[in-house]
């Protein structure tokens, strides 16, 4: 079967707004729900988050769910219930596995954490949710600096469970059928998409021109089925992208 392609624009995406955060969902997400777009592929939630200085995600609950969060601006604040915590900064990718349970915050906030002075910049982040492969695992956390991959250009996986990276220098993820790569794109830079049965593209800046597609700017989405290979060229100024590589979906059942 040929390739399909389902391209989702940035202000077609549900939005919250509740002062302290500005969100936009590529999928239902809490109040927002349409039962025609629960999920792609095994991804879930993709969030697109901007939170104000000295505000944030409080205390709250996780179960049975691989959670990465990538940071665009700024710096993000994490703590858990299982010791962790540190501040997550462009460049750094991390992956919770929620697992049994797991207890969090993310907050905009650096400052009680360095004891430097309190800043008033926003935090501008992605978060991305697929369920694992396997319920009820022990609670997990990662992180890795991937700036220096990035710098080299091209794609550079960012997390994965897959056995083929394995060897690669990524976070892991719960979810031998999933992983997520990131670029940095250079203006004219081609790269191809990933061959496999569900590719979500996302254009976290900038703009590039999709081939079978036509230009895409921020915020703007691509999902592939039967993803064969297909192109992606960075824009004028570039652009910074993820890309999920998938080989199943959440089962109907």
């Amino acid at each position: 079967m040929a390739s399909t392609l389902d391209i989702r624009r940035a202000d077609e995406r549900f939005h919250t707004h509740a002062g302290w955060l500005e969100s936009r969902h590529s999928f239902s997400f809490s109040h927002h729900r349409d039962p025609g777009n629960t999920h792609f592929g095994l991804l879930l939630v993709s969030n697109d988050d901007v939170v104000a200085p000295g505000t944030g995600f409080e205390t709250h609950p996780h179960r049975d769910m691989e959670i990465v969060t990538w940071v665009l601006e700024g710096g993000l604040v994490h703590q858990d219930s299982e010791g962790h915590n540190g501040v997550i900064y462009p460049g750094l990718a991390q992956r919770m596995s929620a697992g049994t349970g797991i207890l969090h915050s993310e907050k905009n906030d650096s400052w009680t954490l360095t004891g430097g002075p309190a800043h008033q910049d926003p935090v501008h982040f992605i978060q991305m949710w697929v369920i694992p492969d396997e319920a009820g695992i022990r609670p997990g956390y990662e992180q890795l600096d991937i700036n220096g991959e990035l710098d080299r250009g091209g794609w550079t996986t960012l997390a994965s469970g897959m056995s083929k990276h394995a060897d690669q220098r990524a976070i892991g993820i719960r979810q031998k059928h999933a992983a997520l790569h990131v670029s940095r794109i250079r203006p004219g830079e081609t790269l191809p998409i990933a061959t496999a049965p569900f590719v979500h593209i996302f254009v976290a800046r900038g703009s590039v021109e999709l081939e079978g597609a036509g230009p895409l700017s921020t915020g703007d989405a691509g999902r592939i089925a039967r993803a064969e290979g297909q192109r992606v060229t960075g824009g004028p100024d570039g652009a910074e992208v993820l890309m999920w590589e998938m080989t199943a979906a959440v089962s109907a059942g």
